[in-house]
């Protein structure tokens, strides 16, 4: 009955997959599957993963990729952005006191945001809960969450995930930098745990464009995707 509703069911138990066979390029690797009928770890061979041949590391040269929907590409698609380290292009905008943001990039379809949070010494950003994703990578000197153990330095990941209240905290003497990406809204809370502000990509752009209006700033079109 199995055979019949599974035609393959019998290849696989018997230890093969599909019907192709080994070769000297591609070894088999042995694992096990639960045979669900006889209820036994059965032995099978898988075909080998094989490994990536990149392009040669010399040849710099751009490739015409073929694309059967170019013409939709080219009504509907956007290009990527760029944006550099001068100031002239996103400036430092004060965040209270002893912080700042670097803005660079805003997805109004998406709510989300990208920045870089400069916190210029020793200090705190208030707790927060967060209704999206969050990705962050430290740049400079060290930042941690009181809710947890460890401390996020230079080059090291952090995921933050919806739901969850967060108290951003430097003791650097030297403060921190840290790259942030961030999904959905922000909800911030006092000492005491009574709502202040909600900051999503709607803030965050006001924050921006307020500055430079403030400043006399040129409005960066490339940090809106």
């Amino acid at each position: 009955m199995l055979g019949l509703l599974f035609p393959a069911l019998p290849r696989i138990i018997q230890g093969t997959v599909g019907d192709e066979e080994p070769t000297a390029t591609a070894p088999r690797l042995p694992f096990h599957r639960l045979d669900f009928v006889s209820k036994e770890r059965v032995p099978i061979m898988a075909t080998a993963t094989k490994t990536l041949t990149a392009p040669p590391s010399d040849a710099y040269k751009i490739v015409s990729v073929p694309e059967p929907y170019r013409h939709v590409l080219d009504r509907y698609a956007q290009e990527g952005s760029y944006i550099g380290a001068s100031e002239e292009e996103s400036p430092w905008v004060p965040f209270g006191d002893s912080a700042a943001i670097r803005h660079l990039a805003f997805d109004v379809r998406q709510n989300v945001y990208c920045n870089i949070l400069w916190i210029k010494g020793p200090g705190v950003i208030g707790t927060h809960r967060h209704r999206g994703m969050v990705w962050a990578v430290g740049l400079e000197g060290s930042f941690r969450y009181l809710e947890y153990p460890w401390v996020c330095r230079p080059g090291e990941f952090i995921t933050e995930m919806p739901g969850t209240a967060h108290t951003l905290v430097t003791d650097d003497p030297q403060g921190m930098k840290a790259l942030f990406w961030m999904q959905g809204a922000n909800e911030f809370f006092d000492a005491d745990g009574n709502f202040v502000e909600t900051l999503d990509v709607w803030w965050f752009i006001n924050h921006y464009e307020s500055y430079c209006q403030e400043k006399g700033l040129p409005i960066n079109k490339a940090l809106y995707l």
